[in-house]
């Protein structure tokens, strides 16, 4: 017997045939949900936990554990493919995320140096994106910010990545003049790179005293009912957010 829904009804005053009313069925199911434990249909579940004013994980907990299951289902399905180090992504991914985007590319980095090195002409390359209607956002991290100055101390580059944001920027030295191109300059602390392809995304996280290159790289496809890769984009967003517009300019 379901208890929650019995005693749910009894504190509200609704009947079997209130509810049922309000539901659209026929006050024998209602009755099957009481005394059976049946799990109503969706529409049904909202309908009755509007008027009983409660939650329906709560009149029905059962709709928790399948809802997670599906989560973790679909969690486990974004994950595409784990790759040892960023190195392992064959070029011949990048190229085709890049041909066959239809909507957005976003992309998170310090320098990205490697980004215009496996992808040749990578400025025509995205430009020849953003005139089929793609928007382009990269965001590349300020050479002059205190946060570019500790990730190189920690990787010990030598003082040298700065000077590496400031050599990547000249590849893309055209492209805010482009309608459908944006370019920002970050200054936060960057834990990992983000590559966006509309629902591709692929994820460089960062391990301390490591550089990006030697790090995992996970590639993951957002679907319906999932997390990880929304997780990931509402991080770009915030980064993007308070990044400064770059025109093109020397830095």
């Amino acid at each position: 017997m379901n208890e929650r829904l019995r005693t749910a009804m009894l504190r509200h005053g609704v009947a079997l045939e209130d509810l049922a009313e309000t539901c659209g069925v026929e006050p024998k199911t209602v009755e099957r949900w009481i005394n059976t434990g049946r799990v109503p249909h969706r529409r049904h579940r909202w309908a009755a936990a509007k008027l009983l004013t409660a939650d329906e994980t709560y009149l029905w907990p059962d709709v928790l554990e399948s809802s997670q299951a599906r989560r973790g289902g679909a969690n486990r399905s974004e994950l595409v493919e784990v790759f040892p180090d960023r190195a392992s992504v064959p070029r011949e991914v990048w190229l085709r995320l890049l041909s066959d985007v239809q909507q957005k590319v976003d992309v998170l980095v310090f320098s990205g140096t490697f980004f215009a090195q496996t992808q040749p002409k990578i400025a025509r390359l995205l430009a020849e994106t953003a005139a089929r209607g793609v928007a382009i956002r990269l965001c590349f991290g300020d050479p002059n910010a205190q946060s570019v100055e500790t990730r190189d101390r920690e990787e010990g580059l030598g003082g040298t990545l700065a000077a590496k944001i400031r050599s990547s920027l000249t590849y893309y030295r055209s492209l805010p003049e482009l309608d459908g191109c944006e370019m920002r300059l970050h200054s936060t602390t960057l834990y990992a790179s983000l590559f966006r392809y509309d629902d591709d995304l692929l994820v460089n996280p960062h391990a301390y005293g490591e550089p990006a290159s030697a790090n995992p790289t996970f590639h993951f496809r957002r679907l319906d009912g999932g997390t990880m890769a929304e997780h990931y984009l509402s991080s770009f967003e915030r980064v993007w957010a308070g990044a400064v517009p770059w025109s093109g300019a020397e830095i």
